[in-house]
């Protein structure tokens, strides 16, 4: 089972709505999950994301940003399930 994916955003962001909207096959695909962070309720992770998100991380590591990376992504997460 894939490890979850963390998107990090805003709640009035489309490109975090887009980003989102565009990982659902993905999640279906590898059964993954995503937990959803928004940068707002945390003074440091909005100090750290400000002007990047949407900001895709899997284990640590930053997949993408702005727009989904769908290749990038679907080899993070056929890692975590082999």
């Amino acid at each position: 089972m894939a490890a979850p994916l963390t998107l990090y955003g805003r709640a009035w962001c489309h490109l975090c709505d887009e980003m989102r909207a565009a990982l659902e096959p993905l999640l279906a695909e590898f059964g993954a999950q995503i937990e959803i962070i928004d940068i707002d309720a945390d003074p440091a992770l909005e100090a750290r994301y400000n002007e990047w998100v949407p900001v895709l991380v899997c284990d640590g590591v930053e997949l993408c940003h702005y727009h989904l990376d769908a290749q990038r992504v679907r080899t993070a997460l056929a890692a975590r399930v082999s």
